[in-house]
């Protein structure tokens, strides 16, 4: 089978936070339809490479390329492909969950429809709720939402799995399937490499 053309790619990148080198010379890619699963133990650098891929932090020797173009001289279009949501749940939390995700939303953009996708996340019952007032669960769910309306190619996920039930965990899965099947990449960093494990998927080990 033909491997697909890679579009983002590490090539041999230094990751240091202060005087430490968290990541050293690490090379991978990854094409359209394809997932790479970042596994390793606390503190090897898990959210500092995703954070990298992001174009939101800094790295050291080596480059990160979207396409052939650097990640940090992408314009804010190009930037507009990527969608970070990191192991906090990034929610401001003196606002509605509908509040939340609007906002989200105009930030890229968009009109956010989101009737459907809270019925389908269990939300629809919390959507005029703070978000200071929901669960740990309930929050990630929310973020997950966001997630869904960013309409973006790269997905970079830190820990998705935390703080959900069985059935979180199965859409986590079913949405990054769908994803992938539609041409789209996704980066996740994870504890649990077996939920979302497939055929041709790259492990990225720190």
């Amino acid at each position: 089978m033909q491997q697909p053309v890679p579009v983002l790619e590490a090539r041999n990148i230094d990751i240091w936070r202060g005087e430490r080198c968290l990541i050293r010379g690490l090379s991978f890619s990854v094409g359209g339809g394809q997932l790479a699963l970042v596994v390793g133990p606390n503190g090897a650098g898990k959210t500092s490479l995703l954070r990298v891929l992001a174009g939101l932090a800094p790295y050291g020797s080596g480059q990160v390329l979207w396409n052939g173009t650097a990640v940090p001289r992408l314009a804010p279009e190009e930037r507009a492909d990527f969608v970070y949501r990191g192991h906090l749940d990034g929610l401001k939390k003196e606002l509605t969950v509908e509040e939340n995700l609007s906002f989200s939303a105009a930030l890229r953009g968009q009109a956010a429809v989101f009737d459907s996708l809270l019925m389908t996340l269990n939300l629809h019952d919390v959507a005029d709720r703070q978000t200071r007032f929901l669960s740990a669960g309930q929050r990630r769910r929310v973020g997950l939402a966001a997630l869904k309306l960013a309409n973006a190619r790269l997905w970079l996920l830190d820990e998705p799995m935390t703080n959900l039930d069985a059935a979180g965990r199965a859409l986590v899965t079913g949405w990054v399937d769908e994803h992938l099947r539609g041409g789209g990449i996704a980066v996740v960093a994870t504890h649990q490499p077996e939920e979302l494990a497939r055929p041709g998927t790259t492990l990225v080990e720190l």
